[in-house]
C-alpha cells in the first residue's frame, strides 16, 4: 500500500503528532507512507528530520488549486494507492485533485465535535462520491457528523492513541516545584492544551478561584500557548490571581513536569477526544474533567477520572478538592486509568486504520 498523508497545518498540535503516530506504526507494518504537507510548517521540518516522502504546497486556502494540482502530479508519480487527509483544508484538497481527475480514494479524519456547515459548499465535501471513510476519534464525533451525510455508513471511530514509552522514564521528583520556588506541600493542578476558545480556560479560572477562596494551598498551571492566551491572562488579573494562577507557556518537557502534578484539570465546552487526558493517565495523575465532546469515552465517571457539566465550576472544584485530600479515591483513579490506558495506545490507533485503508483498497 502506497498512502499519501495531507497535513495542512502550519504549527504542530495533537492533530499532528497523532500523524507522526500513524506514520511510524504504519512503516513498521510494511506500509508505504507519503506526506503532503504546508511549505515551512513544522510537519514539513519532521519529514525532512525523519526522511519521509514528501511535497510541500502552499495550502493557502481551501481553493487553492494550484496546490491540488501539485498533489494530483505527485500523487500519479508515486501510484499513490489511497489519500488520508487529515484537516478541514486537506479535506478540500482532496477533493479538489478528484474533480481535477485525481482518481484515488479518499479517507478523512475528523478530529473536532464541531457539527459540519449547513452550506452547500460543506455537504457537497463530506458527501462526495470520492470518500470512502471518514474516521472519527470518538463515538462523539460520529454523533455529531452522522446527520450531514447522505452515506453515514462511512463513519468509523477509532479512539487516538499515545506513546507509552514517552513517559517510560517519567518521574515525580520534584522539578516543577524547585522551578517555581514552592514548598512540596503546595498542591499542583494544570491543564496542557493550546489556549483556544473551546478549552474554556474561563472555568478553569473559575475552579481555581473557589479552591483558592477556601484557603487551598495551591497553584493552578496553564501549560500552552494559544490565541486566547491575553483573554485569560486579563480574567486572572481582574480576579487578582496572578501569583496563583501561572501562565508557563508551550513546554516540550511534557513527560518531565507532567507527573509533578497533583491532579489534571480540563475544562473544555468540546473536545474531539482529549489525548492529553490520557497522557495524565500514562503519569499517573488523576483526572477531573467536564464532559464536553469525546472526554466522557475516557473519563468515565468514578472509575479513571471524575467528570462535571461543561462550566460547572463548583463541581469541578468539589471533585478536585476530594481528589486532592482522599488517598482512597485518588489511588482508585489512577489504577483504574492505568489500566484503561491499554487499549489507548498508537500501536492499536495504526492497526486499526490500516484496517480500514485494506477495507477500502482491497473490497
Amino acid at each position: 500500500m502506497k498512502i499519501l498523508h495531507l497535513s495542512s497545518e502550519r504549527t504542530w498540535r495533537g492533530g499532528e503528532q497523532q500523524i507522526a503516530y500513524l506514520l511510524e506504526e504504519s512503516v513498521k507494518q510494511g506500509v508505504n507512507c507519503f506526506v503532503a504537507c504546508k511549505s515551512g510548517s513544522a510537519f514539513e521540518k519532521h519529514c525532512q528530520k525523519h526522511n519521509i516522502s514528501h511535497i510541500a504546497v502552499p495550502f493557502a486556502n481551501e481553493f487553492d488549486i494550484l496546490s491540488a494540482s501539485k498533489i494530483k502530479k505527485y500523487c500519479s508519480e508515486n501510484r499513490i494507492d489511497l489519500i488520508h487527509a487529515h484537516s478541514a483544508h486537506s479535506h478540500a484538497l482532496s477533493v479538489w485533485t478528484a474533480l481535477l481527475g485525481n482518481k484515488t480514494p479518499i479517507i478523512l479524519s475528523r478530529r473536532v465535535d464541531f457539527p459540519v456547515k449547513n452550506n452547500w459548499l460543506s455537504r457537497f465535501k463530506y458527501n462526495y462520491k470520492g470518500i470512502a471513510k471518514i474516521i472519527c476519534v470518538s463515538d462523539k464525533i460520529k454523533e455529531v457528523m452522522a446527520p450531514a451525510l447522505e452515506k453515514p455508513e462511512k463513519l468509523v471511530t477509532i479512539h487516538s492513541g499515545i506513546d507509552l514509552t514517552r513517559f517510560e522514564e517519567s518521574s515525580r521528583i520534584g522539578k516543577l516545584h524547585e522551578e517555581l520556588d514552592l514548598p512540596l506541600s503546595t498542591f499542583l493542578i494544570g491543564n496542557v492544551s493550546a489556549i483556544a476558545p473551546h478549552k474554556d480556560y474561563y472555568t478553569f479560572v473559575d475552579t481555581a478561584e473557589i479552591l483558592l477562596k477556601n484557603d487551598l494551598e495551591a497553584k493552578f498551571l496553564i501549560i500552552g500557548e494559544g490565541p486566547s492566551r491575553k483573554e485569560i491572562e486579563a480574567y486572572v488579573a481582574n480576579k487578582n490571581l496572578q501569583k496563583e494562577i501561572l501562565f508557563l507557556g508551550f513546554r516540550k518537557d511534557i513527560p518531565d513536569i507532567l507527573p509533578e502534578l497533583d491532579a489534571f484539570l480540563i475544562t473544555s465546552e468540546t473536545e474531539g477526544l482529549g489525548t492529553t487526558i490520557l497522557d495524565a493517565f500514562a503519569c499517573k495523575v488523576p483526572v477531573i474533567a467536564t464532559n464536553g465532546g469525546g472526554i466522557p469515552e475516557i473519563v468515565k465517571y468514578n472509575h479513571t477520572g471524575m467528570l462535571a457539566q461543561v462550566k460547572d465550576s463548583q463541581m469541578l472544584a468539589t471533585h478536585l478538592l476530594n481528589v486532592l485530600t482522599i488517598d482512597s479515591l485518588r489511588s482508585r483513579l489512577v489504577a483504574n486509568a492505568s489500566e484503561f490506558l491499554k487499549e489507548f495506545i498508537k500501536e492499536r490507533t495504526a492497526e486499526k486504520t490500516i484496517a480500514v485503508y485494506k477495507e477500502v483498497l482491497w473490497a
